[in-house]
């Protein structure tokens, strides 16, 4: 097939087309058996069904670490070292996945609002966050793509990255967060003053013909609340990926394997929230690990690729050691799990009334 179709061998970023080609035709594989076997008809997704679809999800992120460990080939330009590649690629890998999973969590509390403001059926929010999938994955690509480039380029971003990340996690620490007004936000003003639009939702459907409100006597096409609720979960992500592409080009600059952390976490994202959207108040200091994790990797960044590369004594020897893939792993499994395992205790006990948690 390569021979007859030699565009296929042809590397994007350092990869063959087709094994982006591959990737992409196993995620789309997976949505299939999402939308078309296992969530084939509209209904409230259980709990204990939404935390088996995240075990198969999460299963296979960590079975495509394996490949990443005995079978893929990194691209020695995106890593520090020429030694041990794809060892650095697995640690790399998994520090991202964690990373973007983690960050995903005040997606949810987002998302939570948007379903509650537009009064969404729970029996069709799995059906918004399925084409919110689909638009995300077409938007994290064209992210990690201008971001790869931009940062193979000029490797300098990294420092401005470096500087936004400190600066999340230290508005995140002192109460910043992501709020949307939707009583006034421009993107839903623009599109019902462009649109026309339901006052309810009855169907499934993001758009259904009703009569014409001009007195024409024809059916016309109206848009339903269900589709100002997906159109604003994409907004939601894109605002969301401003914050997690920088970091997860922090963790790793190989672009392949920066996107299918970020998509295997995405997919986890769907079943998590139906999974977690009654319990996410209860990990309410979730965000200070998540803030510490983010000024972590700010650090990292400035550490490696500028005291590491600038402080060097006359043999050219490093003034300071490097700070190897795992420490990041490490430290992003201590700060999340920590905050998760404390937030748990602490609301546990509010709850019961004993000693409740003083903010």
């Amino acid at each position: 097939m390569l021979e007859s179709l030699p565009f296929l061998a042809a590397t994007y970023v350092g990869q063959p087309i087709w094994l982006w080609l591959a990737f992409l035709g196993f995620i789309g594989f997976l949505l299939w058996i999402d939308l078309g076997v296992v969530n084939n008809k509209d209904g409230v997704v259980s709990a204990k069904k939404s935390a088996a679809m995240w075990a198969s999800f999460a299963s296979l992120a960590i079975a495509f670490g394996a490949y990443v460990y005995f079978v893929y080939e990194p691209d020695p330009i995106y890593y520090m070292s020429p030694d041990n590649l794809n060892q650095q690629a697995v640690l790399q890998y998994f520090t991202g996945y964690l990373l973007e999973t983690a960050l995903a969590f005040d997606n949810i509390f987002v998302i939570g609002m948007i379903f509650t403001f537009f009064a969404v059926p729970r029996e069709y929010q799995h059906r918004v966050l399925f084409w919110g999938i689909i638009g995300a994955i077409v938007f994290r690509a064209i992210f990690i793509s201008l971001g790869a480039a931009i940062v193979n380029e000029f490797t300098w971003v990294l420092f401005i990255f470096a500087a936004f990340l400190i600066f999340t996690g230290w508005k995140m620490i002192f109460g910043g967060s992501h709020e949307m007004d939707l009583n006034d936000n421009p993107i839903l003003k623009f599109l019902k003053k462009r649109m026309r639009v339901t006052d309810t939702i009855d169907n499934h459907n993001f758009f259904v013909k009703r009569p014409d409100p001009k007195g024409s006597g024809r059916l016309v096409l109206f848009a339903t609340p269900l589709f100002l609720a997906l159109i604003m979960v994409e907004v939601v992500d894109i605002i969301f990926a401003v914050d997690s592409v920088p970091a997860i080009f922090a963790v790793t600059k190989d672009p392949f394997i920066v996107y299918t952390s970020n998509i295997f976490a995405i997919l986890g994202l769907r079943s998590m929230y139906f999974m977690l959207a009654e319990a996410v108040a209860r990990f309410k200091y979730l965000k200070y690990g998540l803030s510490l994790v983010l000024v972590l990797i700010g650090v990292k960044i400035i550490w490696n690729f500028g005291l590491y590369k600038a402080w060097k004594d006359m043999t050219g020897e490093a003034l300071v050691p490097y700070l190897e893939p795992q420490w990041s792993l490490i430290a992003t499994l201590a700060l999340i799990g920590g905050s998760m395992l404390y937030s748990w205790i602490r609301t546990h006990e509010g709850k019961d009334g004993r000693n409740p948690p003083v903010d």
